[in-house]
């Protein structure tokens, strides 16, 4: 919390970019600080992946990943964005991080059986 205000961390694939700013601004208008990606890698930003050489990109991948999960750190909860109940292994380690450090998990949608 922050002063009254519950912190919760968006997490998702990238390619459900609308699905994330409609829940960021349901989740601000309910009174919560959202704190979402820096960007939408799978559905938009092209521009940031564009001739990067391969070394770059895959430090700069690693970087957003440890960044996401810092920004878990600094959330009281994470909100998962899960249209059709999709779960990918970035957004999985996500999860798996945030119950690790005692962090409450909500689901856009319920998370199918086996991925409970």
């Amino acid at each position: 919390m922050v002063g009254k205000y519950k912190v919760i961390t968006l997490c998702g694939s990238t390619r459900f970019k609308d699905a994330f700013l409609e829940a960021q601004k349901k989740l601000t208008l309910e009174g919560n600080i959202v704190i979402s990606v820096g960007l939408f890698g799978h559905s938009g930003d092209a521009e940031v992946w564009e001739n990067m050489p391969e070394d770059t990109l895959t430090k700069t991948k690693e970087m957003l990943d440890d960044m996401h999960k810092r920004k878990i750190d600094m959330a009281d909860e994470i909100f998962v964005i899960d249209p059709g109940g999709y779960i990918g292994s970035s957004t999985r380690s996500e999860i798996d991080y945030a119950v690790s450090t005692g962090k409450a998990v909500k689901y856009l949608e319920s998370p199918a059986p086996a991925q409970q």
